[in-house]
């Protein structure tokens, strides 16, 4: 196995290599979805047990096909914050449930009237674009964690980014064996320790943390209009289900829309939500993260994944553990996210690529130019307390341009439609 280039989703890993892939994969997606539960002031504990839990759910439900990891969901912060603000944390939690809920009848009605209609709001031409901004829009997220885009911007921040960096981006060149699907891992370890020799690494938190902790776990408490207030938020994290399932399934060369099923991914990812909101925890959903990881070492087997998730359970009863891990400063997940978010905007562009989009079809132009545009301007639109900006604004849009472009078609009054 360690001299092979690829290691497909149905694969078994032997544990010396699961170990550290599965750590790889929790490192990854380690330093966002912990900032989703410290922004809603609730500990990570709990967190940290639903991402694990999740992430089985989906796998159980996908059939071991589709090979995500669910993170913390940065959809219903701005939502759910009001919600707080003004009720209280276990009311955010009925919404969480209340959206999760719908999102699995959303997936059944998919399931009854299939898929096909993605073809045709979202052909390729629109695809492609969409799937680059998942990974474009968060480059800004990478910048900021590396401290970079500070005001008075600190050359020990610089310093442990470059070598996180730097160790990734030419690892992934370099490394042959098995140190070649640990890119990742090797970096995060590299700038763990250019950390510590810059000093700015403080155990303080770790000394005062318990051995062993139990996951913080809550009730929810239902309310007609804090569940109105988050519900919007169904479309955006429809649209970001999408879009992820498509790159995953070009990365790894199957097309998951179809097998397992885009009914299956949302209702394994939505029905995640539902639970964590029934246990205290936040939204869940398939992360950016770890599709990069998988981008950078084509390795797809859904069992490091499972590892990973199994491991994300157990830190989340290890008070030192969990808060070992939240050690890791922000120029080392930024130096990672660096390299694993312009992945994912690659694999945006591939799918141009490989569909063999026409630019010559003045519809085609104009789409790409549209979405790329609508995304990266800033430009947002609010549906009451739900704010559409970035990826999500511009599936929106690409969407109702689609569509408008199919029934122009029908009635044959497109110049470039295709007989």
């Amino acid at each position: 196995m360690e001299s092979r280039k690829i290691i497909q989703v149905e694969e078994k890993v032997p544990v010396r290599l699961l170990i550290p892939l599965s750590i790889q994969h929790m490192f990854a997606m380690f330093g966002a979805s912990v900032l989703v539960p410290f922004l809603f002031g609730i500990s990570p504990a709990i967190v940290l047990f639903m991402n694990g839990v999740g992430t089985l759910i989906f796998i159980l439900v996908t059939k071991g096909k589709s090979p995500a990891y669910l993170g913390s969901s940065f959809a219903f912060l701005a939502p759910a914050g009001i919600v707080i603000s003004e009720m209280g944390y276990p009311y955010a939690l009925g919404g969480f449930v209340a959206v999760g809920f719908l999102g699995c009848v959303l997936a059944l009605i998919i399931y009854k009237f299939g898929s096909g209609w993605i073809d045709i709001v979202l052909p390729p031409a629109a695809m492609g674009p969409v799937v680059a901004l998942i990974g474009l829009e968060l480059s800004g997220n990478a910048a900021s964690n590396a401290g970079l885009l500070d005001e008075a911007v600190d050359p020990k921040n610089v310093i442990v980014f470059l070598v996180t960096l730097g160790v990734a981006v030419f690892g992934n060149i370099l490394f042959r064996g098995f140190l070649s699907v640990i890119p990742i891992l090797i970096a995060v370890i590299a700038g763990y320790v250019a950390a510590l020799c810059s000093g700015i690494i403080d155990f303080a938190k770790v000394a005062a943390a318990p051995l062993f902790a139990m996951p913080d776990f809550q009730t929810p408490k239902f309310n007609l209009e804090a569940v109105l207030i988050i519900l919007p938020v169904l479309l955006v994290i429809a649209s970001e289900h999408i879009g992820h399932q498509v790159v995953t399934g070009k990365i790894i060369g199957r097309d998951l829309l179809k097998d397992p099923g885009l009914h299956r991914s949302l209702f394994g990812d939505n029905f995640s939500t539902m639970i964590s909101g029934l246990i205290g925890s936040v939204p869940t959903t398939t992360y950016g993260e770890n599709i990069g990881v998988m981008a950078v070492t084509k390795v797809y087997s859904v069992r490091v994944i499972a590892g990973a998730a199994a491991l994300s359970i157990v830190c989340s009863f290890v008070g030192k553990l969990s808060m070992l891990i939240q050690t890791i400063p922000g120029p080392v997940i930024g130096g990672i996210s660096f390299l694993l978010y312009g992945m994912i905007g690659a694999s945006g562009l591939r799918i141009l690529v490989d569909s063999r989009v026409d630019y010559g079809r003045s519809r085609n132009l104009t789409l790409t130019s549209v979405i790329f545009v609508t995304g990266l301007s800033g430009i947002s639109v609010k549906i009451g307390q739900i704010q559409l900006t970035g990826m999500v604004l511009a599936c929106v849009v690409g969407m109702i341009l689609s569509l408008a472009f199919y029934v122009l078609d029908r009635f044959q009054l497109t110049n470039d439609r295709e007989e």
